[in-house]
């Protein structure tokens, strides 16, 4: 069998990284192509190194831009990369503008295509992700669910015949490195010690939004703890625009760091306070409080269970972060760590025959 992965962000490349050692363990071909949607060294060449990520097969270089700019950049050089590798099946992962140009080439050029956390649903139709993520699993020839939720979503969607519950991949990944983490030493330890918050603000809802940015920046200025706050390229952007002080009060800015030290920061830090969602959901694996900063979650798991809380009202972002610590909890919502097995097992079982 013959897989082509299409990725170009950073947790992407996270989950890419078990689905490629279980298709090396299992004896299968495996092209990745690279969109370059993320560019910067940081948030691309360190997650192949760090996470034992074959080298691309290819790399398109696409760069920033809108997203009509970028997918159709990707869209104009992935057809051919495509038929020039025949794969059994097109895989893509999440919910970027990777995902969805490569699904769109996949389907108009009559290839299986796959897709890795399908069935998340964030009911926000003001995100482009929720799009992306949408739009891909009804192309999708297969839904490679990581939660019964998602199962249940897809289900409701009429997509139940093709929905298989897999597990969720950065479990296997985000498990994996904290075992090989520990230990590991903080960068930035010696400024903030061991008593600390992280966090990390990305997404374009709280970004663009001029009077969102400023609450959220002055909101974790004031938190009473150090906060390390991991700084994303249009994070840093947005802020230079708007005249904000990404270094005032409690916060220490840093730049993105390897996925493993993340993982060993996660693990040590009090609290972590995010807009990501894999890092709400590897804030509940590793069992650290987290406050996510966004009006609904895919992961509705970690908010269930008591590990995750949305701030619904930026101006209380202080009393959710000294908030209590939740209940101890032995659920396993996500999968035992095994959800790339399953899906390299369920794409072998279901390739179609070569003529």
């Amino acid at each position: 069998m013959r897989v082509l992965s299409i990725v170009g962000a950073r947790p992407q490349f996270v989950k890419l990284s078990p689905i490629a050692h279980a298709l090396a363990a299992a004896g299968h071909d495996h092209v990745i192509v690279h969109t370059g949607q993320h560019y910067d060294a940081k948030m691309s060449d360190v997650f192949f190194t760090d996470l034992g990520i074959p080298t691309p097969d290819v790399h398109l270089g696409v760069g920033s831009g809108s997203h009509g700019v970028q997918t159709g950049s990707m869209l104009t050089q992935l057809d051919a990369v495509i038929e020039e590798h025949d794969p059994d099946w097109v895989l893509v992962y999440g919910d970027t503008n990777s995902t969805i140009a490569g699904a769109l080439s996949a389907v108009k050029l009559h290839y299986p295509l796959a897709h890795l956390e399908a069935g998340l649903r964030s009911f926000n139709r003001r995100m482009p992700e929720e799009h992306n993520r949408v739009l891909t699993d009804h192309a999708a020839d297969l839904c490679l669910a990581p939660t019964e939720v998602a199962m249940r979503h897809l289900a409701d969607e009429g997509l139940a015949e093709r929905a298989v519950l897999t597990g969720d991949v950065m479990t296997d990944v985000c498990l994996r490195v904290a075992s090989e983490s520990d230990g590991r030493p903080l960068p930035f330890a010696s400024e903030v010690g061991d008593d600390f918050i992280l966090a990390t603000i990305h997404r374009a809802e709280n970004t663009d939004d001029p009077v969102r940015l400023r609450a959220i920046v002055e909101g974790l200025a004031g938190l009473s703890r150090p906060v390390v706050l991991t700084a994303h390229p249009r994070l840093v952007a947005k802020a230079k625009q708007q005249g904000l002080d990404l270094t005032g009060g409690s916060l220490h800015t840093v730049d993105p760091v390897e996925y493993p030290t993340m993982v060993a920061a996660v693990r040590a830090a009090a609290h972590v306070v995010t807009d990501s969602g894999g890092l709400q959901k590897e804030a509940f694996l590793l069992r650290t409080p987290c406050t996510t900063v966004r009006t609904e979650t895919e992961w509705t798991e970690t908010v269930d269970l008591g590990w995750n809380v949305l701030a619904l009202d930026l101006d209380g972002l202080g009393a959710l972060v000294e908030r209590p610590a939740p209940a101890p909890t032995d659920a396993t919502p996500y999968g035992d760590g095994h959800a790339a097995e399953a899906t390299v097992a369920t794409l072998a079982e279901r390739a179609r025959p070569r003529a």
